[in-house]
């Protein structure tokens, strides 16, 4: 069996061939346009067609940034704000006549990693990307769970900060505004981190490894966001895994250190003390693997 996978995120989109061994063939990138609902299906078919290369599939899996509704098909991504109930199921199913099964990016990164990577073997765990947001998804029992919608599992979401920034999602104080990449760089050059008027969060991660005090302590600040989100998940859905991916993960220890101290200081309960935090294996594929995965599975 050969799949179609697209992993949709607001900076980029994301195509690959991926086989039933959970190996990618093939893959291809495309900037995401999110100001123009046009642009943005064209992009996919662009990065579609790019990846396939004449290739013959037996199904499309598709991780989108959420909220999605994986009942109705149809995406809401708050970073793709152009697509407001985009019915994007049913446009790939008309595109290519194939199967099309959609989820959240969390829920398939956590597939993809529980099916060939870092999960492996792990039956009740987390998945995590940390990146321009904080997109989560849950595996539970050995299957992904997506709930009623397919949005179970959004940590990015969880309140750590009751009186903290207002947040994409009209919140305020959720994960995603202290650890999302732009959140952790304003909160840096707020407290007069030095950088170029371009600097991103690989640059404050360089700032951090050459033992600038402030760019310590934005991931240290970041990274215990998080780990209060992971306890919070943790002790609700009985976790035994962790398994942290995305831009923002590549910095390593900068980041897991104060996730695995926060976890210390906030996951005291006897049945979430063994909670295991690990970095992602599949890197950029976790998101194509699990959501070829929605379509093998089935």
């Amino acid at each position: 069996m050969t799949v179609l996978a697209l992993d949709i995120g607001g900076t980029k989109i994301a195509a690959g061939v991926v086989d039933d061994h959970g190996e990618v063939l093939a893959h291809a990138t495309r900037p995401t346009p999110v100001h123009d609902p046009t642009h943005a299906w064209q992009a996919v078919l662009d990065v579609s067609a790019e990846a396939l290369d004449g290739r013959t599939i037996n199904g499309i899996g598709v991780a989108c940034a959420g909220p999605v509704n994986s009942a109705e098909g149809t995406v809401n991504p708050i970073n793709v704000p152009c697509w407001d109930d985009f019915p994007l199921a049913a446009r790939l199913h008309q595109a290519f006549d194939v199967p099309v099964h959609l989820a959240g990016d969390g829920v398939c990164m956590a597939l993809g990693e529980h099916w060939t990577g870092a999960g492996k073997g792990a039956d009740f765990l987390v998945g995590l990307v940390v990146s321009t947001g904080v997109g989560g998804g849950l595996v539970l029992q050995g299957k992904p769970y997506g709930g009623r919608t397919g949005n179970a599992g959004h940590i990015g979401h969880i309140v750590v900060e009751p009186d903290g920034m207002p947040c994409t999602c009209g919140g305020r104080g959720c994960v995603e505004t202290v650890a999302g990449g732009p959140h952790l760089v304003r909160w840096a050059r707020q407290q007069g981190w030095r950088a170029p008027d371009h600097g991103d969060a690989a640059h404050l991660a360089a700032s951090a490894l050459a033992g600038d005090d402030i760019a310590l302590a934005a991931f240290e600040r970041a990274g215990r966001a998080v780990g209060m989100g992971i306890a919070a998940a943790a002790a609700l859905c009985d976790l035994d895994l962790a398994v942290i991916g995305g831009g923002i993960a590549q910095a390593g220890d900068l980041l897991l250190d104060p996730v695995r101290q926060a976890l210390a200081d906030y996951s005291r309960l006897s049945y979430v003390d063994t909670l295991r935090v690990v970095p992602a294996q599949l890197g950029s594929h976790a998101g194509l693997v699990g959501a070829a995965a929605l379509i093998i599975g089935a």
